[in-house]
């Protein structure tokens, strides 16, 4: 087995889930849509998921097509979500 080195640390990998948790957050309010809202038209059956990946919360996290499906629905780059 080889032993690679790790990339990224743990602290570096929560700092990028925040900033992208953070980043939908700040363009859903500022489009003035609900977690429940925004939740179901991505797919989720409730809010509680997709809250928890808003917050960062319970090692939830948004994944490449939930964020395809927000910029989609929020009508931006996907690239807003990283900056």
């Amino acid at each position: 087995m080889l032993n690679l080195p790790e990339v990224t640390t743990e602290q570096e990998n929560e700092e990028f889930f925040d900033l992208v948790a953070k980043n939908v957050k700040r363009i859903r309010q500022n489009l003035g849509l609900s977690q429940l809202e925004t939740a179901l038209s991505i797919g989720q059956a409730s809010s509680g998921f997709y809250a928890n990946m808003e917050n960062n919360a319970h090692g939830k996290h948004f994944n490449l097509l939930h964020l395809f499906k927000l910029s989609k629905l929020f009508d931006c780059d996907i690239c807003d979500f990283f900056k």
